[in-house]
Parts: structure tokens; sequence; C-alpha cells
């Protein structure tokens, strides 16, 4: 019996993409996940860009001005206003309208020259200052306020105001002596009972701390002592609810609020208008 055998089929080779290229498609992913992560951690330092750019726009006599909320923003109204220099209110002057965003009323209000100049002139001398957080200048239509924070003038219990700090508030007594208005000194504290011996209270640690700054700001006699009143707070008008160590450190501070101030260079119509947004 004859038998015939067939040729044995080859096995046919799957085709398709070679086997290492899954690793490297995985390896890819992986690099590409990881460049997202560093790019979505990645932030821009909004506050010192801010306060960058509002110094350069004052020395350059721009009337475009940055303003954000209290958090962030070196120029802003007291207690989280929020304001902007859009267009000028009268096409043939080149008064700025500054746009309160917290009002609920349309009637424009009026901020004084005055208050505008010395905000001006205290942003431009401490712009360094403003953008590293050691303090930050405010308005509001009655007033000025530079608010030095805690950690960078004081050390904790202290009422000494610290060796570095003392050039800086020198260089805000030079802006003072040129402008005119009274200047109230004010300490405040969180809400935690202090334990020194040296100090009874808060009130009696915020009240050092303001006659600190005080002394320095008369030492040389060119703000006259008359104009200046030093006051303790204690834990009262907090920025912020003493609950965490964060907001508690924002309450801890010394500020100098300059009311209604004239300086030379203010403009002759005495006030800015102010448009108020609902």
């Amino acid at each position: 019996m004859l038998i015939v055998r067939q040729p044995a089929r080859k096995k046919k080779q799957a085709r398709g993409s070679p086997a290492w290229i899954v690793t490297f498609a995985d390896l890819a992913t992986l690099l590409l996940t990881f460049f997202i992560l560093l790019l979505s951690f990645a932030e821009m330092d909004i506050e010192k860009y801010r306060a960058m750019a509002n110094s350069m726009a004052v020395a350059f006599g721009s009337n475009q001005v940055l303003g954000d909320d209290i958090g962030g923003s070196p120029l802003t109204l007291i207690e989280s206003d929020t304001v902007s220099l859009p267009e000028p209110l009268d096409t043939d002057t080149d008064e700025p309208v500054f746009i309160d965003e917290r009002a609920e009323s349309g009637a424009p209000t009026r901020i004084p020259a005055g208050v505008i100049e010395l905000t001006s002139r205290m942003i431009r001398e401490l712009e360094a200052e403003v953008a590293s957080d050691a303090l930050n200048v405010n308005y509001d239509e009655n007033q000025v306020v530079i608010r030095f924070s805690e950690e960078a003038t004081f050390r904790s219990g202290e009422a000494s105001i610290k060796p570095e700090m003392l050039p800086i508030i020198d260089r805000v007594v030079e802006v003072l002596s040129g402008c005119t208005g009274d200047v109230l000194v004010a300490g405040y504290t969180d809400d935690r009972p202090i334990s020194s011996g040296r100090y009874r209270s808060n009130w009696d640690l915020s009240a050092a701390r303001a006659v600190s700054v005080v002394h320095e700001l008369v030492l040389n006699r060119q703000v006259p002592a008359e104009r200046v009143v030093a006051a303790g707070r204690a834990e009262t008008n907090p920025l912020a609810p003493n609950d965490s160590e964060e907001n508690r450190a924002k309450n801890r501070r010394v500020e100098i609020a300059i009311r209604d101030p004239q300086c030379a260079d203010s403009l002759a119509t005495g006030e800015l208008p102010v448009e108020i947004v609902p």
C-alpha cells in the first residue's frame, strides 16, 4: 500500500509590532504623565508680579494699576476691597476711575488725591518689601495704611523691632515727611493669651509694639511727634478668624494709618472719582 504524506505546513509568523515597542510606549507615556504633573504643580508668583507691575506703572505715570483682594495685592482698598483703573471718567482729563466691587449702590465715591499720591509714593519706596510680603500698602477714601507682619517685624512675644526692619521704617519716615496727616500706629495680636513675665496680656504686648514703631517714626524729628498716636488693640479687629496658625499669623501685625494725607504733588482738584459697581 502506497502512503502519501503531505508536507507539513509552515506556521505563519504573527504580524504586528515588535515586542520592544510596547515597553517603549509605556516609557513614553510615563514621561508624558511626569511632565504634565510638573506643569500642573508650577505656579506663577502673582503677588510679586502685581507689586512689580504696580510700581512700574506708577513710575512711568501710567493710570493702569492692578488691584485684587487683600490676600494678594500690594495696592488694595482696606479690608479686602477690589479696585481697578479701566478708563478715565472724563476723556478731557486724565483722572482715573477706581471701581469698588463691594459696594451695593451706584453712587460714585470720591478718593482724595492725597490718598492716591501717598499710596503711590509708598509703593514706589517699598516695592521690594511689598513683593516679599513683609508689608503691604492699603487705602480707602479716608486714609492710607501700611501693614507690617509680625514675623517680619518682631520676634515672638517681644516688642523690640528686628534690626533689619529699622532701615525700612526710616524709608517710611522719609515719605511721611513730605506729606501731612495724622498718624495712628496700632498693634494687634491673635486671640491666644500671652505667656510672658514681662507683659500682662496681649493688650500690653500690642501697645508696646506700637510704641516701638512710634519711637522710630519720631526719632529724627522728620515726622512731628504731635502728629503721631500709639494704640494697643490686642486681638480686636482681626483680619481673619483665629481658627488656624496661618490666620493667627495674619492677625499679629502693626499698622501705620495716615489719616487725610496731603502731599505736595497731589492733584489740584483734591479728589478722584470712584465709581461704585453693585
